[in-house]
């Protein structure tokens, strides 16, 4: 991630986290995106692994999720985490849900994207390679964050977390900031026919014919797809204005050191979480 200007790097806590510049300038949130670095975790979960079911320890788990909280100065007993399953069901999240997921027992299911406009209650979603999604309606103070693998992108991810905003908080797509977070990159997200195909039928008409924007053909005559521009697309088509979306830039896969990735492990990886919470 050197000289990746879009991104800040703290390293000043006992367990270090991304934040990105554009988010940072908005003042009633607190966000950031994990690293693999200032945990408990050990072997192919080193360190700050924060799943509870790729095989890790549960007691070191959870001095992950002690540990990260306390850095970004969220309470862990709020947290509202996803059920992610690479659909596109949003969760209305309300005072209700404090804790759920994590701390409190879950009581939804099949999850990938969370809401709210009740402020204190973080919103975490979990990745290895997939597209986070962040989401914030300035003028009505509500915030949205969504997973989006290949299968979420393909069914609109972000586009189905707006219309949810939109249903819940009067959100005018025009007026968010939206960002696509650390996620493998064109480069190394290999795919195969059969998933190109499934892009090309559902984004013809904003492709209309230029499928090489977002697929390229590799030698062993399988596709590389950038899902960073797919959602690209899935934001501007939903009323995003242009200027409002933003990429990280940063590709878990070329940075496997830093972050976890499923591709760059061959599986074998622990899991990285993205926070979003609005401010008391």
């Amino acid at each position: 991630m050197e000289n990746n200007r879009n991104i800040k790097l703290h390293t000043d806590k006992q367990t270090p986290f991304l934040t990105f510049n554009v988010l940072s300038e908005i003042p009633f949130i607190r966000h950031g995106f994990t690293t693999r670095l200032g945990g408990v975790s050990e072997g192919c979960f080193e360190s700050l692994n924060l799943s509870y079911s790729v095989g890790d320890a549960k007691e070191k788990v959870d001095e992950n999720y002690r540990r990260i909280c306390e850095s970004l100065k969220i309470n862990l007993e709020d947290v509202v985490a996803t059920h992610q399953v690479h659909k596109t069901n949003v969760k209305v999240v309300k005072e209700a849900d404090r804790g759920k997921g994590l701390f409190y027992p879950r009581d939804y299911e099949d999850i990938d994207g969370l809401i709210t406009n009740v402020p204190g209650i973080p919103l975490a979603t979990f990745y290895a390679d997939c597209v986070p999604l962040y989401f914030v309606d300035k003028k009505n103070k509500a915030i949205g964050l969504s997973h989006s693998g290949w299968r979420g992108t393909v069914g609109r991810m972000g586009q189905k977390t707006l219309e949810a905003m939109k249903e819940e908080f009067d959100t005018d797509p025009s007026e968010v900031t939206a960002l696509i977070g650390p996620s493998i990159c064109k480069d190394c997200y290999e795919i195969s026919i059969e998933v190109a195909e499934e892009f090309i039928r559902e984004f013809e008409p904003e492709l209309n014919g230029n499928f090489e924007r977002i697929l390229k053909k590799n030698p062993a005559g399988k596709y590389q797809l950038d899902l960073w521009e797919v959602n690209r697309i899935v934001l501007t088509s939903a009323g995003v204005d242009s200027g409002n979306i933003h990429i990280s830039n940063l590709c878990t896969c070329c940075n496997s050191e830093l972050l976890f990735s499923h591709r760059a492990s061959k599986g074998k990886r622990g899991t990285l979480a993205a926070f979003l919470m609005l401010d008391k």
